[in-house]
């Protein structure tokens, strides 16, 4: 996981998105330049989404299955094709059925209490979330017991703080709604989203923090 992190540190999250929109929304997000996708499987549908968008989309393309709670879950996403997983906690049920089937999953963490139970089956890069309930720096507190883990902040990101965020130590971050406009995603209208979200990483360059 940490490889996929490095080679594509901003993570797409779509949590509900209309079939109708569906499509239409991950071409101009990729058009843009993000190649790392969560799906969220808080919604009835998102294991046929995951299906259709891995089918639809380029091979360079990661397509994530999010809000992982389950063992059950987990061999849902797989069996739809799946790139990665990713968890809000730290189920060990979880934990132990992806370090044994050796698959790619950003297990959530809010505590040292639950780094540790990650370090225990092998993870180290991990999702802090809500990430927007600490302070950016929390990490390097985090790190000093535990300087072999990295962290990717989900949870109250946006791409007006992300650069504050991979400022201070995130490998990635993953963002929600907040990463399009909301206007232009009603309005269907793709090349709007495509123009934002290549000013967005293009700024992230300037930076150097891409």
């Amino acid at each position: 996981m940490d490889k996929l992190i490095k080679e594509q540190p901003v993570i797409a999250i779509l949590r509900d998105i209309p079939d109708d929109k569906l499509i239409n929304y991950m071409d101009s997000l990729y058009a843009g330049g993000l190649r790392a996708f969560e799906i969220s499987f808080s919604s009835s549908n998102a294991p046929a989404q995951v299906e259709k968008v891995r089918a639809h989309m380029p091979t360079d393309a990661y397509i994530g299955a999010g809000t992982v709670l389950t063992v059950n879950d987990v061999r849902t996403a797989v069996d739809v094709g799946a790139d990665f997983l990713l968890s809000p906690s730290t189920n060990p049920e979880v934990l132990s059925y992806c370090a044994e089937h050796e698959l790619k999953l950003l297990p959530g963490v809010f505590s040292p209490t639950d780094v540790s139970v990650c370090l225990e089956y092998g993870f180290r890069t991990l999702k802090l979330f809500p990430a927007s309930s600490h302070q950016p720096g929390f990490i390097k507190a985090l790190q000093g017991p535990f300087p072999q883990t990295e962290y990717v902040a989900v949870g109250g990101i946006s791409p007006a703080n992300t650069a504050e965020y991979l400022k201070s130590g995130f490998v990635g971050v993953g963002i929600g709604g907040s990463l399009v406009d909301a206007e232009d995603f009603c309005r269907k209208d793709w090349d709007g989203i495509i123009r934002n979200i290549q000013k967005f990483l293009n700024d992230l360059r300037k930076d150097n923090l891409l």
